[in-house]
């Protein structure tokens, strides 16, 4: 939860010496003589377990500050940072302790209404108190602190010390000095906020929506003493400057920001000590260490107030520092082994911290939602606390989001009912469309029926085919599916059959497309997207552009090709009708020929269909109307997107929502939103559902049912997502390919028997886990004396 990040905390640097060669670290022996610039939290904290560590080691910390100077109010640690503390300094922890405000609730105040989220424990103290603690900790060890003193230039400090630690904040000048070795990223965000403070205590962390003339703006207040709380006000820039925040004094901007927030402050004012509007930094360095020089904190690394882990960060950094000092043997080592350590654990806290962030840039999206599932999905926006856990913190509340949703009891968010069309889903599971290349000539045989017919008994609401061609020049490899001819539409009613009888309640949809500038390469396990060595057919694409450097050149498609690919299109949707299946989903996405009209990458045409947007989506639009005008009315389609191409110049999120208005607007009935494969040069953000933000715009924004898809694994993740609005349906593949059973056995670990996961007969015997050998040994009945 939110701590100030101090800004631009650290020395400013002096003139440049003549030298620019930095101190070689010893290769074996610990450092005696330490370099600290920056004194907040993190580089006091390293300090003092260094001198704690070994007594004799001269360690000495640079300020440019005062003593009593301090940005923010209030901070935030948690009890994992707290335990970790009191191993490494109990005499710290113990001062911490005894200034520790403590409370459990979150409050979230939408349109008037509150609610209230027991059981998450916080505990917070005063910023300047925390530094006065530290302060002591270091004086007493023998720390030298120069306070209002400019820190010596790295290069000075790195030649006379041994190691040099530089902590000094965001805006890090040690960081700069060598930004050619550490390739710092620094991204600004859409918002701006102001830190302030107020003199009562909350008695629950608030979140409160301000809904004005000008825009939303946010409250983010915690208690952090008897009576005092942190009060952060945070708005996009385009309401700030609407809002006139932009032509106002700084004292005046704290006055209007406590008449905006009047009833949560119960009308008292908001005081600060710097007032100034900021915009939040996300930093990321590549590498953290140069010779003997180490990055800590913010200067290596920020993650955005709303999940509060800048001080926590900088505070873990300074114990696993100190840590690998100790057990490597020299400080090249130690300073290789921190950063193999700390680098996962604060990127994953940077991927929370961006959901989080993101979640509050576009909290206007979610103001339509009910107060309870507004509440519900302001918890769960950074993905670390789920549906699983927040029912454990707090089931009174968790149950109360369900019944407003729609959950019988006793039934989990993903095993409620979805109507598309005339097509109801029993629950919200989708195995994912996955390419096998295991056809022949397009004809899927036995390997089909297994893998499909698997994943239907195994209790999913949907199951997707890989992608069916619509040609044979269509084709992504020689292994690739088709529906371009009779035997093929014959071939694939033998499956949609075996699921029909032998998974009722399990529906089959068809994924239908076109290769387009990916096509006529490798089966993916002999070389992904390599062209063939031999056997090629030619290509066709929106433009003559290769997908790789070494791969074929595609024809560009002319009037009369385009014209010929609709009526394939349409052919292979009639042939997907008489073949059973329950819905059909159009392929735009991934680079293949739909989607390189779509993205502005791969569309360089000057005719009718490439240009604006409103041109680039002509094509495909085409091609919908082709294929749902014979596809019967009465089931429904869906269209796979690419709602990012992961590259400068490429489609934009905005572009997504666009997308998906124009395909909705021809009868779409919802949009699977997937991300990249666009382009060979993407450079996509992976982590844990990191799709799915694309899919939650567009439903918000485009009001169409979505899919999401994209590193989902577990069932808490489905039911987040479901619960929270930001999704219909999700799609899971690789979790599928582990266990054809996925949905089936999230059932059975969830106590849940209802409709919406029927066993299939013959395996209910396996609808409880089998038992395992035992493995807890007989209590003693008797005591015997000695």
């Amino acid at each position: 939860m939110p701590t100030p990040d101090a800004p631009d905390r650290g020395a400013r640097g002096t003139a440049r010496p003549a030298t620019d060669g930095l101190r070689t670290p010893a290769a074996g022996g610990r450092p005696a003589r330490i370099a600290v610039v920056g004194g907040g939290p993190g580089g006091l904290y390293a300090a003092a377990l260094l001198k704690r560590r070994d007594p004799a080691r001269d360690v000495t910390v640079w300020e440019r500050n005062a003593p009593d100077d301090t940005f923010g109010f209030g901070v935030v640690l948690s009890d994992e940072t707290l335990g970790g503390m009191e191993h490494a300094d109990p005499i710290v922890h113990e001062a911490l302790s005894r200034d520790f405000t403590r409370w459990d609730d979150i409050d979230v105040v939408h349109r008037g209404v509150r609610h209230r989220s027991g059981g998450h424990g916080f505990a917070a103290l005063g910023r300047r108190r925390l530094l006065e603690i530290l302060h002591a900790r270091c004086h007493c060890l023998g720390v030298r602190i120069n306070f209002r003193t400019e820190a010596p230039h790295p290069d000075v400090l790195a030649a006379g010390h041994d190691l040099v630690i530089a902590a000094d904040g965001v805006h890090s000048t040690v960081r700069a000095a060598y930004a050619q070795v550490f390739r710092p990223q620094v991204a600004e965000h859409h918002c701006r906020y102001l830190w302030l403070a107020a003199d009562l205590a909350f008695d629950a962390f608030r979140f409160e929506v301000a809904e004005t003339e000008h825009g939303v703006m946010q409250l983010h207040g915690y208690p952090y003493a008897p009576d005092a709380s942190t009060v952060i006000v945070e708005m996009r820039e385009e309401v700030w400057r609407a809002a006139g925040f932009d032509d106002i004094t700084p004292r005046e901007s704290v006055e209007r920001c406590a008449k905006i927030f009047a009833d949560a402050l119960g009308g008292r004012p908001l005081r600060s000590h710097r007032p100034a509007w900021t915009t939040f930094r996300t930093v990321v360095n590549e590498h953290w260490s140069h010779g003997n020089v180490v990055l800590l904190g913010d200067a290596a690394h920020t993650a955005h107030f709303s999940i509060g882990s800048g001080t926590k960060l900088a505070v873990e950094d300074a114990v696993a520092l100190v840590a690998c000092l100790e057990e490597q043997p020299g400080i090249p080592r130690a300073l290789a082994a921190y950063e193999e350590e700390r680098k996962p654990v604060v990127a994953s806290t940077q991927r929370a911290a961006r959901a989080s962030l993101e979640w509050f840039e576009n909290l206007r999206l979610y103001l339509r939602q009910p107060p309870r599932q507004f509440a519900f999905n302001l918890l769960t926006r950074s993905r670390r606390v789920t549906h699983d856990n927040l029912r454990l913190r707090d089931a009174h509340f968790t149950g109360a989001v369900e019944r407003e949703f729609g959950c019988p009891p006793g039934t989990p968010p993903m095993f409620t009912p979805f109507r598309l069309r005339g097509l109801t889903l029993r629950n919200r599971v989708v195995v994912s469309p996955m390419d096998t290349y295991c056809a022949t000539d397009g004809l899927p045989g036995d390997f089909h029926l297994v893998h499909l017919g698997a994943r239907a008994l195994g209790g999913a609401g949907l199951v997707m085919t890989e992608m069916a061609c619509v040609s044979e020049e269509g084709r992504i490899t020689p292994g690739c599916a088709g529906l371009y001819t009779g035997r093929q539409a014959e071939a694939w009613r033998r499956v949609t059959d075996f699921v029909h009888t032998r998974a009722p309640g399990t529906a089959i949809g068809v994924q239908l497309g076109h290769s387009g500038r990916k096509g006529s390469t490798k089966r993916m396990w002999e070389g992904m997207d390599e062209p063939l060595p031999d056997g090629n057919w030619p290509l066709l694409a929106a433009s003559p552009l290769p997908y790789r450097p070494d791969g074929q050149v595609p024809r560009q498609l002319s009037r009369a090709q385009l014209t010929d690919i609709r009526e394939q299109f349409a052919a292979a949707a009639w042939r997907a009708a008489r073949a059973g299946f329950d819905l059909l989903e159009l392929h735009c996405a991934h680079g293949y020929l739909l989607s390189g009209f779509l993205s502005p990458l791969t569309n360089r045409r000057t005719d009718a269909y490439g240009g604006s947007l409103e041109r680039r989506l002509r094509f495909p639009l085409e091609v919908f109307d082709a294929v749902r005008a014979v596809w019967p009315a009465e089931r429904p389609m869906t269209v796979r997107i690419s709602a990012t191409d992961w590259a400068e110049g490429g489609t934009t999120a905005e572009d997504a929502v666009e997308i998906a208005r124009a395909f909705a607007a021809h009868g779409a009935d919802a949009l699977d939103v997937s991300t990249g494969q666009v382009v060979a040069e993407e450079r996509p953000e992976f982590g844990r559902s990191y799709q799915t933000p694309f899919a939650d715009r567009i439903r918000h924004e485009a009001r169409v049912p979505v899919i999401a898809v994209g590193a989902i694994s577990s069932w808490d993740d489905v039911n987040s997502l479901i619960l929270a609005g930001r999704a219909d349906l999700c799609a899971l593949a690789r979790p599928h390919l582990y266990d054809p059973h996925w949905t089936l056995h999230a059932a059975a670990e969830q106590g849940y028997e209802g409709p919406g996961a029927g066993w299939p007969a013959p395996y209910r015997a396996g609808s409880r886990p089998p038992r395992t050998g035992r493995t807890d040994a007989p209590r003693p009945r008797l005591s015997l004396g000695g």
